[in-house]
Parts: structure tokens; sequence; C-alpha cells
């Protein structure tokens, strides 16, 4: 099978004007795309998600809540996140989209991506923020464990925002290793590395916050010296990736330094991963604000993970420091 990527025309329909968070953001992803010819994948749209796919990650009063919002036109949910007449059927086909990816992956896809907007990591059971209606990747996670029978599931979230909403719905889940490279002090304030999940799932919470400033060298030595080791000792059955490109030098909502050749190699180092664990990798879209580096990330991300594993560069990151430190203080909180 070509690997898969889902997308749908209501992206476009959830206006949110002059914000960040704009049409133009999908406009720019798919341009590029086509420009490549879709990279040669196969390209489907995304069914709606059912209620109960939504309802597994967040309660019905939320769900109808956010339908009626957009069924009055619209607003400010919160000072960041505005719906429109268009947003209920956009973020439903955003998490439909992502729910599709994990089936189209289980059925023999070797890689694939959702490409939706609204993004989704930083909604909460029960609260949308950050520009994010439902959680698109924990509803494709909970996809996984709920319809598909899997075990163990490793998502890993590269925004530079912390991604507070995936990470609290799988606080107490050891089956769901949640992993987030995020710029810390920001937006939303929480990722520290002192909170690495609860009860069950105690040690299977891996924050990595990251200063300002902080580019390739730090951004892939956590992936490769934190991040792969865990993920090594939890052996998931599936790997997603939150793809933000916010992390970007040139996104104007944080203060990173990644460039493209630092998202390429992320990107190469989860295919490797993907290829070693035998687990199909799926790609779901989050932030990232300036046009030309998302766009580029978005390509350069999708190129990398469709690329033969024995034709990337074996060779992992090297060393740093805050990777070294992040390292130690997981070894130490893992199960067993």
């Amino acid at each position: 099978m070509r690997p898969v990527l889902l997308r749908h025309d209501s992206s476009a329909r959830h206006d949110t004007g002059a914000h960040p968070e704009r049409i133009a953001r999908i406009r720019a992803i798919e341009a590029a795309l086509a420009e490549r010819d879709w990279l040669g994948w196969d390209v489907a749209e995304s069914p709606a998600a059912s209620d109960a796919l939504l309802h597994a990650v967040h309660p019905p009063a939320y769900c109808a809540a956010i339908e009626q919002a957009c069924r009055a036109g619209g607003g400010a949910l919160d000072a960041d996140t505005i719906v429109s007449a268009g947003s209920h059927e956009a973020a439903r086909h955003a998490a439909g989209g992502a729910a599709a990816l994990v089936d189209a992956l289980l059925a023999g896809a070797p890689v694939g991506a959702s490409l939706h907007r609204p993004p989704g990591h930083h909604a909460e059971a029960s609260r949308a923020m950050g520009f994010c209606l439902f959680n698109n990747v924990a509803v494709a996670a909970r996809h996984a464990l709920d319809a598909h029978g899997l075990e163990r599931v490793l998502i890993l979230d590269w925004d530079v925002h912390h991604g507070n909403g995936t990470n609290d719905l799988f606080h107490a889940d050891p089956r769901v290793l949640f992993c987030s490279i995020h710029e810390w002090p920001l937006y939303p304030g929480s990722g520290s590395s002192a909170d690495h999940g609860s009860g069950a799932g105690l040690g299977a919470t891996v924050n990595l916050p990251v200063p300002g400033g902080s580019g390739d060298a730090v951004f892939t030595a956590m992936v490769d010296h934190v991040v792969v080791p865990a993920a090594r000792a939890h052996a998931p059955q599936l790997i997603l990736v939150s793809a933000g490109f916010d992390a970007h030098a040139d996104d104007p909502l944080a203060g990173c330094e990644v460039s493209d050749a630092g998202f390429a190699a992320m990107a190469a180092s989860m295919r490797r991963l993907a290829a070693e664990l035998e687990a199909p990798l799926g790609v779901v879209l989050e932030g990232g604000y300036d046009l030309g580096a998302l766009a580029r990330g978005v390509v350069t991300t999708l190129e990398t993970v469709a690329r033969d594993p024995g034709t990337l560069p074996a060779a992992p990151a090297a060393r740093h420091p805050l990777a070294d430190e992040a390292a130690q203080r997981v070894a130490a909180r893992r199960p067993g």
C-alpha cells in the first residue's frame, strides 16, 4: 500500500478571520503538496467523526455545546479560540480524519498523515482552548485502543506549545506513552518536567521543556536520546506524531529556532523507529503560523517519513546536555 493522506475541504470553512490559525494555513500546505503531485500519496477525503468516536474523548454535553456555538453563527470561545458557522463540520472532519488515518495504518499503509484544521492538542475533555476544539490525536489514539484492540501507542508532540489536552487525557493510562518537546515558559504554561503521569500511567508521560532559542541540536537530541529509548521500552504498536511546525525559527508565536532540516531529522528518527519496532507511523497536523515554514515543514516531514528507512542516515543526533539530563530523569521514572 502507498502512504495515505486524509484531508477535507471543510478545513477551509473554519473561518477565524484575522487570526494566526487561519484558512491560509491549510491553503499553503495543500498548494505546496499539489505542486509536488501530493508526493504520490493516496489522497482521501476524511469522514466526519461519529458521536461515538468523539464521546470516547469528550463528554456529549461538551460536543453539543461546540455544535450549538457554531450553529449560532460562531464567536470567541475564549481569548484565543474562535469558531464560525463552518467550524463544527471542520472539527468533526479533523477528528474523523485522524481516526481514519489509524484505520488505514492498521490496514497496512506504512505511513500516513491527517492534515486538517482546527488543530487539537490543546483541547481538554470539556474545554476548547489554544485554537483547538476536539483533540484529534487523542481521538485517534483512543480509536486505536478501543476499536482495534492495541495495547500500546506512542504519541510524540513536537509542537512548540505543550499538548496539555493530550497530556491530561492519557495522564493515568499506561497504554499511551505521551512525549512532548515544547518551549517553556510559553502558552499554555503546562508541561513541567516534574509531570510524568499519575496512577497506573506514572512514567508514561514524558515532558521535555526546552528554553526559547532552542534549535535543531536540542530538539533532535531530545528525540534520539530521550524519546527513542523511552519508546523502545514501551514497544508501541502504533506511532502518532502531533506535528506542529511553530518551533521553526520563522514562526511568529514562539522563540525556538528549529530549521527545515531539523524537522526532517526528527521525522527520519521516527521513521527509523517505526521500522525497527514494525509499527505504522501517522502524522497529525497541529500548529505552525508562518505560512512558508509551515508548508515546507509539512512537505519535508511527509517526504521523509515516506522514504525507505534503509536510505535514511542511521546516526542519531549528537548528544546535548539538556537531553542527557532529561534522559536520566526519564529513565529513573520508567515503570519497572
